[in-house]
């Protein structure tokens, strides 16, 4: 499966695991002049940035992905939307949803790890 494949189907099974555990999808794919935010939910009271991971081996290898440098760009680009938004006083938290694709599986392994960045 190619590196766009597998991202797009990450991102579904990403979508459809977090509407089931309650989450409303606001938007997908955001761009803006710094970069992209995979998706953008409503969670509880939370505006809640998700980055999706998907890996062909585990979990594990989908959030170990995530390193300073993502995790710097995520605040960045999280603070840009809420500023762009008039959202600066909401409350807001970083989620990952980590998508494994493991050989000889139909259905790929998801898991949702709130407030993933932690600060």
């Amino acid at each position: 499966m190619g590196t766009q494949s597998k991202g797009k189907r990450g991102e579904a099974a990403a979508v459809a695991a977090l509407l089931k555990a309650g989450y409303e999808i606001i938007a997908r794919n955001w761009r803006c002049a710094i970069g992209e935010i995979d998706l953008i939910a409503k969670h509880r009271q939370d505006i809640v940035f998700v980055e999706v991971r998907s890996r062909s081996d585990s979990l594990d290898a989908a959030l170990e992905s995530i390193n300073t440098r993502k995790r710097n760009r995520l605040m960045q680009l999280a603070q840009f939307y809420l500023d762009q938004h008039g959202l600066e006083d909401s409350p807001f938290r970083i989620d990952a949803v980590a998508v494994a694709f493991e050989p000889g599986s139909r259905t790929p392994k998801v898991e949702i790890i709130e407030d993933a960045v932690g600060w």
